[in-house]
């Protein structure tokens, strides 16, 4: 398929040259010519200089051809308008677009807009590195609300339905990685040893329902 990126920083050449790689056409825009100096020499898509957001920019990028659109410019204003001139001016459905401020995220998510808040992505890449697992979520939406988190678990629920455990920890289990493969639980799965439990669940739960399963299910027998 076809996809228009606005943005050849770091990301948005990344981008570019895999999905090149995985065999769809791609356009590039950037407002300065320089930055196209990141994309490798044997980079067979379309270059464009312009802005994003400039209806005439896009259509030479393809946009009326594109499967998808996606915004990842160093401007959290540029982005969400050029965002919102593919989706509502030319249709494009499958659009992203990079946000640095997690607060306008929330926002542009209700106008429909998918985004990435990067600077709250980064900050929780780090500090999962820096402090223990299950310190920090895998992911959360935009708002900060909703996480996905790895749930610790010790052995001693090993041998335990997996319905037994959301029952303690008052929440759902979203899946399991065993063996290096996810794993949707059932009603009659039963966690196995090494199973990393992952939960969805709002931010504000997840210290109490680490506390409920760490303080296990004897009392609950």
């Amino acid at each position: 398929m076809h996809i228009v990126i606005m943005g050849c920083g770091r990301v948005g050449s990344t981008l570019a040259h895999i999905l090149e790689d995985k065999g769809h056409s791609v356009a590039i825009i950037d407002q300065s010519p320089e930055a196209f100096r990141r994309l490798r020499g044997g980079f067979k898509g379309r270059r464009i200089t312009g802005f994003g957001f400039d209806r005439d920019v896009i259509a030479e990028a393809g946009i009326e051809q594109a499967s998808a659109f996606v915004a990842v410019s160093s401007g959290d204003n540029s982005n969400i308008i050029s965002a919102r001139v593919a989706r509502e001016t030319f249709g494009v459905d499958n659009v992203v677009a990079r946000i640095y401020d997690p607060r306008r995220a929330e926002v542009y998510q209700r106008l429909g807009i998918p985004t990435v808040a990067t600077v709250r992505w980064t900050a929780d890449q780090i500090l999962r590195r820096l402090l223990p697992e299950g310190a920090e979520p895998l992911w959360r939406d935009p708002t900060g609300e909703i996480v996905l988190a790895e749930l610790e678990t010790s052995s001693i629920w090993v041998g335990e339905k997996v319905a037994r455990l959301e029952e303690a920890a008052g929440t759902r289990v979203a899946f399991l990685s065993r063996m290096g493969e996810a794993l949707v639980p059932h009603a009659d799965s039963v966690i196995q040893d090494g199973d990393v439990v992952h939960i969805m669940a709002r931010a504000d739960d997840v210290e109490r329902i680490h506390n409920a399963v760490a303080t296990k299910i004897e009392e609950n027998h």
